[in-house]
């Protein structure tokens, strides 16, 4: 029932019983980090759904979930807003500054957080946060600092694993699925 968790290090599943926030990157991680303009300049992207589906589980579970971007994009907004993020943050150059502020509002330390990121501007936050995560196609240098590379490319999941490891780690992940299976 589980399998995509087998080979996940245990020290991983410790770490995610303390996580109270997952905030993302989008590009690289919730997409494959393509962008594809029209002739009008109308900008595309392609999220995987599997990755959505889970927010609203998480929240329901007080596990709060948002996005610190490196770009403003209106695709990136509308996908936030459809998923119902407690929070997302559109063309942060300085994502430490800004995660710092979210911590405080939040009342949530950096222990207690869970960051996906796949390239350099990224890497400040992945090397603070309690729990780190790269996506299988993250750049190696990106994948060299973080507590768990994913088994998953940008856009194809790599969200949705994570959500799935923290939920297994704090016992909601086996509830959830039987719920569902009924």
């Amino acid at each position: 029932m589980l399998d995509h968790l087998e080979g996940i290090a245990s020290h991983i599943f410790e770490k995610a019983k303390a996580i109270k926030l997952i905030i993302t990157d989008i590009d690289g991680v919730m997409t494959d980090g393509g962008i594809i303009y029209d002739d009008n300049q109308l900008e595309y992207k392609k999220f995987n759904v599997k990755d959505g589906l889970i927010v609203h589980h998480l929240q329901h579970h007080h596990i709060k979930v948002g996005a610190i971007t490196g770009r403003d994009s209106l695709v990136v907004r509308n996908r936030c807003e459809e998923l119902k993020f407690d929070f997302h943050l559109h063309g942060v150059k300085n994502k430490m500054e800004k995660l710092h502020e979210v911590l405080g509002m939040l009342g949530i330390s950096l222990s207690a957080c869970a960051y996906l990121g796949d390239d350099l501007i990224d890497l400040p936050i992945l090397t603070k946060v309690g729990l780190s995560v790269a996506p299988a196609d993250a750049l190696p240098y990106v994948q060299a600092k973080v507590d768990h590379v994913s088994t998953k490319k940008g856009g194809e999941g790599v969200f949705r694993e994570l959500a799935d490891i923290i939920l297994h780690a704090q016992g909601h992940l086996i509830p959830l699925i039987e719920k569902h299976a009924k």
